[in-house]
């Protein structure tokens, strides 16, 4: 593939000259833009980048090059999405239905509605038909700006099933320019069978559910639903430690609920990220500073739920980095759209446009561990990025809130 040049960029955003640390307090606020801009791609990698003063200097350097007149417009890094669950059976609207009534998310969990009723859609519904879906997701993600995804299970909750669902994200690896992760999430809710027999459940999971993951390299991560209702911290702590034994990282669902002890027991097992957080407080942020876990909110998830949206402020003003995910599903928050998630995070949780900006690239990137081919762009990195309409400053795509303002979308230096 020749080289193209990106002349007339109104600003690169996110703009590095080198792969950046994770942005952390009031690191938030800084964002790197490089104004006036040009840029230059080769095959799937970004070559470099600089000031349209520079601009003939480097035109004669690239004298081969593809030469596309941006106009204007601005350019960023895909979004990294590090918190989905694209892969289900389905859809979940008569509980959207049940919530407007005033049911909550456990109340309509105890009725075998949530979780357990995508599982017994799951189970029925075959590979073939779960990728074609799960692939219509990701292409819709894809086109609003989304260059890097993680993947979880959850929704099959048997050996089988579960199994499935990560055959499935690995057929999705392999067919896609988009870079996925994937994560297990046997413990995503008790099934029906074992109600009155957690242990047996937890023992399924530990002996036979991850030895089989492992032995076919099927997860990046193993995941738990930590939360009131759900699985308690000894559970949380008994499947970690087999997880860690074999070879996979832990990610938490914490605190979505209530003060859970998810996020503690995530740091203790030095989780990759921790996911939800609407109950957070002092001692959460305390044992957070003193780790290397990312807490990652999801703002759409709060809305949809009518949740108290998590302490986001206060968060960063102790220090803490941010990511933020769409937690993409059929029943919490059943859209992929980041744009939105910028816009609740500003509108709801006070979180400054740079802030959001950061917590979607940068900061995502780390949280799904992709860091160091997204999030920036960074001569070197993939030449994943978006080129926006023409609009009058980044703060715009928070503004308009809903409404993706994209012109193009390039994965791997290939326009979709």
């Amino acid at each position: 593939m020749p080289i193209t040049l990106f002349k007339n960029i109104g600003a690169i955003v996110q703009s590095h000259p080198e792969a950046p640390v994770l942005q952390k307090g009031s690191s938030m606020t800084t964002l790197n833009a490089q104004e006036d801009a040009w840029l230059a791609i080769e095959d799937d990698k970004i070559l470099a980048y600089g000031s349209m003063k520079d601009w003939e200097t480097n035109q004669n350097k690239y004298s081969s090059a593809k030469v596309i007149d941006v106009e204007g417009r601005f350019i960023l890094p895909t979004f990294c999405d590090s918190h989905t669950h694209i892969v289900y059976a389905g859809s979940r609207e008569n509980e959207f239905v049940y919530k407007i009534k005033g049911m909550s998310y456990e109340e309509i969990a105890k009725q075998g509605g949530g979780i357990i009723n995508s599982a017994k859609k799951l189970q029925n519904t075959s590979e073939e038909e779960l990728i074609e879906n799960a692939q219509r997701r990701i292409n819709e993600m894809i086109k609003m700006g989304t260059g890097a995804i993680e993947i979880k299970s959850g929704y099959g909750l048997t050996t089988q099933d579960e199994i499935k669902m990560l055959r499935v994200i690995r057929s999705l690896k392999k067919t896609n320019d988009i870079a996925i992760k994937s994560t297990f999430l046997g413990a995503h809710a008790m099934p029906v069978e074992y109600i009155e027999n957690r242990k047996g459940y937890i023992d399924e999971i530990t002996g036979k559910m991850l030895p089989q993951i492992a032995e076919e390299g099927l997860a990046d991560y193993c995941d738990v639903f930590c939360d009131k209702g759900f699985f308690t911290v000894e559970e949380t702590d008994t499947i970690l430690a087999a997880a860690l034994k074999l070879g996979m990282k832990p990610k938490i669902h914490a605190n979505e609920l209530d003060f859970s002890g998810g996020i503690q027991v995530g740091v203790k097992y030095g989780a990759v990220s921790v996911d939800h957080l609407e109950f957070t407080g002092d001692e959460e942020i305390e044992v957070l500073l003193n780790s290397n876990t990312i807490p990652t909110l999801l703002p759409s998830t709060a809305f949809f739920l009518r949740l108290h949206y998590p302490p986001a402020r206060q968060m960063m003003e102790r220090g803490l980095p941010l990511s933020l995910a769409s937690d993409y599903n059929p029943g919490s928050s059943p859209s992929g759209n980041m744009f939105f998630i910028m816009s609740l995070a500003c509108i709801q949780m006070k979180m400054l446009p740079e802030e959001v900006i950061n917590a979607t690239t940068i900061n995502a990137s780390y949280a799904m561990e992709v860091n160091q081919t997204h999030g920036s762009i960074t001569p070197g990195k993939t030449a994943s990025f978006m080129i926006t309409e023409k609009i009058p400053s980044y703060t715009y795509l928070m503004y308009s809130f809903g409404r993706p303002c994209i012109n193009e979308v390039y994965i791997k230096g290939k326009k979709i």
